[in-house]
Order: structure tokens, then C-alpha cells, then sequence
């Protein structure tokens, strides 16, 4: 329940900051251009804070329902306005200039992931440093060279300090269609560096529920630690299974368990199985049965049965983690290369989705969004800074989509009146609305699915 209520404080801290910076870029610019502001609103329905101020006396609110915002500005089509007021209101407003204020919001949150970046490498954030465990063989990593130990310095030029820089990274290149082959820059075991061609012709990135790394048949670096469970949380499977604290797994389904490693990957690649397996307590043999749990890993499901292995010493915690951290300057570049990466990582995965090439499944609701927002605030600030640019990015893009409705389908409106000189008539704009709305609440609907989905699969 806690973590329930963590997870909607995050929700609506991220969602208050992302949506207030939204309107402030509409509410800015206006003001810039000599357009009144009636109201700036974060929240809709029932106002639960108002107050009134400013020299053009806007009426500043927070209201019940923490999903978007508004800002109104004097129009002489939505009432009567003071003929002395008149050359304020928006409408009055050159087409340049109805563009502009359009285009802040979208163009603030860009901004904002910016900075979000660029403060989380002032704080730094722990990542899996890129060192490759186990090569699958016959696979495209196999193909390449690769080898056990081999640490990624760099994609296709990018610099990859964590294994979640290089799958973003190959990801990214993978979704860029044009490429059957990415560089890799490694430095090997015995520590020189090389660089070696990945082949991915033969290998589909866009997939639901894929991993670039899984896929290519990388696997991240382990400590070999001996499948020991340490401890038992309480009505979980392994607690139901009859586990205990000092058991020692030695056999899963008739395979050897040798390592920790082994007996978690056997685990996450059977959710809701039942699986036989045999451990050793105070020097004797039991068989027990345990079922996995099905839980929601990203785009997959995978199985959890509640049991803490041994911790890693301080030596393998080192090896196997880094901290990235950059000083201020460097910070700054790294937060708008990332930004610039992100953006254009977003505009891929959208156009797949319009193009079929992408997963419907791919698009996540409220409900997934808080619990991505409860789950990289419990980990830090400086994951909590990135999930922030991440959704900022995606909603400043999805704000630009053509849809009357949203910025981009004024924005639309406005370089067809541009064009033909005049603006678009009523009633396209009235019927162009009701399409909006449509498809608006066919997404929301899409997204409150895929979030059902992941909750009770």
C-alpha cells in the first residue's frame, strides 16, 4: 500500500512539473506577444487553489484532476471583448505570432528534458557498467567476435558508460532502418581495444518485447556467487514452496544451478511455471516445487519468487557498477546530446507506430507511468531526473502531432492559413475537433488497456 501511494506522489509531482512548465511556455510567450491571460491552469475540474494577481489580473489555479492544464487567453471568439482590450486578444494576433505562443509549450518541455539531463549527470547516476558476461553462440555478437569480458566503450561512435546507454544506442540504430552493420568499439580482457561489426540484417529490433542486447546475444557480466538464498519474504512463492534462509540450490527442472546467475535466469524465464527443484539444508538433500510470480519487466513478462540472494562483496559491487558523473560544462553537452538522442529515438518509435512497425503495445497509460515514476524515485534523484526528461520529450513530441485538439493540429491550422491567406473556416476546425477527440480517446483508451494488461499478465 505504501508503495501504491509513493507511486501517485511521484505520478503527480512529475505530471504537476511537466504540465506546469507546458503552460508556462504558452503563458510566457503570450504575454511576449501582448496577449491577455484570463487563466493559467494546472489541473482541470474543480479548482482547489486559486488566486488572482499580476497587471493583467490572471487568475492562477491547481484543480482536482492532476492529468494536463490549460492556459486562456482573450479571444473575441469565445465572448465579448472591450473594444479597448481588443488588440490583446489572441485572435487579433498576426499568424507568426498564434504559431509562436502554440509552439512554446512543446518547445519548453523539450527545454525542460534538457535540463532534467544535464542536472542528473551534475549528480550522477549508477548504472551496470557494459562488460559482456556469457556470448550466445551462433549469434550475431558470437559472429562479431565478441568475447567474455569484453567491456563496450562505444556504439557506432556514441559513447556507451552503462549497459543502458548501449541498448538505447542500438536500439536507436536498429530502428534507423538503413543500417545491416554497427560498429562497436571494445576493450578486451586482456585490455586492448578493438572494434568489431555487429550484423544485425538478419536481426528485428522494432519486435514487441524485444532486447537489443538479448537479442544480438549479449549478456551483461555476473560475479559467479553460489545459488544461496539468504532470505525468505513473507506469502511469497519461495515462502510457499517451503524455501528457506541457508538453502543452497543445486538442481532447477534437471539442470545444475552452479551460480546465483543461473538460478535467476532459470526463474525469469518460467513466470507462472512450476518448476522441481532440489536443494541442499544442513547438509541434506530436499525436493520442493516452487511457481514464479509473473511480473512486468519492461516490455515482457518474467518470473519473481521473493527470495534475496547473497549480496555482492565491495570489490564485485565496483567491478560490476559505475556512477556516471560529468562537471558542469560536460553536463551540460551530455544533457543536450541525450536530449537530441531521445528526441529523435521518440520521433522513430512514433512514426513505427503510425507505420505498423512499432507495437501498439509500446504505448503506456497513467497507470504504467506511475509506476515508473514511484519506481525511479525510490532508486534516487538522478533517476527520477531522466524518467522526468523522458516523459517530457514524449509529451512536448506528442503535443506536435498533427491532431486538432492538440498544439500540433493548430500548428497545422496555421501554416494552412499561411498558404491560402485567410484562416481555415469554422467549420473544419469544429469538425477537425471532433475527429481530435476521437482519436485522443481511442489512445487513452489503447493506453488504459495496455496498462490492464500488464497488471493482470
Amino acid at each position: 500500500m505504501i508503495e501504491i501511494l509513493f507511486s501517485i506522489a511521484a505520478f503527480i509531482v512529475a505530471i504537476g512539473v511537466l504540465v506546469t512548465v507546458h503552460e508556462y511556455g504558452h503563458y510566457r510567450v503570450a504575454r511576449w506577444c501582448g496577449v491577455r491571460v484570463l487563466r493559467f491552469s494546472v489541473g482541470f475540474g474543480r479548482p482547489l487553489w486559486k488566486r488572482t494577481w499580476g497587471e493583467d489580473r490572471t487568475e492562477w489555479v491547481i484543480a482536482a484532476i492532476p492529468l494536463g492544464g490549460y492556459v486562456k487567453m482573450l479571444d473575441e471568439r469565445e465572448g465579448e471583448v472591450d473594444p479597448a482590450e481588443a488588440h490583446r486578444a489572441f485572435n487579433r494576433k498576426s499568424v507568426g505570432r498564434r504559431a509562436a505562443i502554440v509552439a512554446a509549450g512543446p518547445a519548453v518541455n523539450i527545454l525542460l528534458a534538457a535540463v532534467a539531463y544535464t542536472a542528473m549527470f551534475m549528480i550522477g547516476v549508477q548504472g551496470v557498467v557494459p562488460r559482456l558476461g556469457d556470448v550466445a553462440a551462433d549469434s550475431p555478437a558470437a559472429e562479431a567476435g565478441f568475447e567474455r569480458g569484453d567491456r563496450i566503450l562505444a556504439v557506432d561512435g556514441i559513447n556507451a558508460p552503462s549497459w543502458q546507454e548501449a541498448r538505447l544506442t542500438l536500439l536507436d540504430r536498429g530502428l534507423a532502418g538503413e543500417r545491416t552493420h554497427i560498429p562497436v568499439t571494445v576493450r578486451s580482457s586482456a585490455g586492448y581495444e578493438t572494434e568489431r561489426r555487429l550484423d544485425i540484417s538478419g536481426v528485428s529490433l522494432r519486435e514487441e518485447g524485444v532486447d537489443p542486447i538479448g537479442t544480438l546475444g549479449f549478456q551483461p557480466w555476473l560475479p559467479d556467487m553460489p545459488a544461496r538464498i539468504t532470505s525468505v519474504i513473507e506469502e511469497s512463492p519461495a515462502a510457499a514452496a517451503g524455501l528457506q534462509g541457508g538453502d543452497v540450490v543445486l538442481r532447477a527442472g534437471g539442470q545444475r544451478i552452479s551460480t546465483w546467475a543461473d538460478w535467476v535466469a532459470h526463474v525469469q524465464e518460467r513466470p507462472g511455471q512450476t518448476i522441481p527443484i532440489v536443494v541442499e539444508r544442513d547438509g541434506e538433500r530436499i525436493d520442493l516445487e516452487v511457481t514464479p510470480a509473473s511480473i512486468e519487466a519492461g516490455d515482457r513478462n518474467v518470473g519473481q519468487i521473493g527470495a534475496r540472494g547473497p549480496e555482492l562483496s565491495a570489490e564485485q559491487r565496483e567491478r560490476m557498477y559505475t556512477t556516471v558523473r560529468y562537471g558542469p560544462i560536460d553536463s551540460v553537452i551530455q544533457g543536450t546530446v541525450k536530449t537530441w538522442d531521445m528526441t529523435t529515438l521518440t520521433v522513430r518509435v512514433l512514426a513505427g507506430l503510425v507505420t505498423g512497425s512499432a507495437a501498439l503495445s509500446n504505448i503506456s497509460g497513467p497507470v504504467s507511468i506511475a509506476q515508473f515514476a514511484g519506481q525511479s524515485a525510490q532508486i534516487g534523484l538522478a533517476t527520477f531526473l531522466g524518467f522526468l526528461a523522458l516523459i517530457s520529450v514524449s509529451i512536448g513530441l506528442l503535443n506536435l502531432l498533427p491532431i486538432p485538439v492538440l498544439d500540433g493540429g493548430h500548428l497545422l491550422y496555421y501554416a494552412v492559413e499561411a498558404i491560402k491567406g485567410s484562416p481555415v473556416s469554422e467549420r473544419v476546425q469544429v469538425m477537425g475537433q471532433q475527429v481530435g477527440l476521437v482519436l485522443l480517446f481511442a489512445l487513452m483508451t489503447l493506453a488504459l488497456y495496455n496498462d490492464f494488461v500488464r497488471l493482470v499478465y
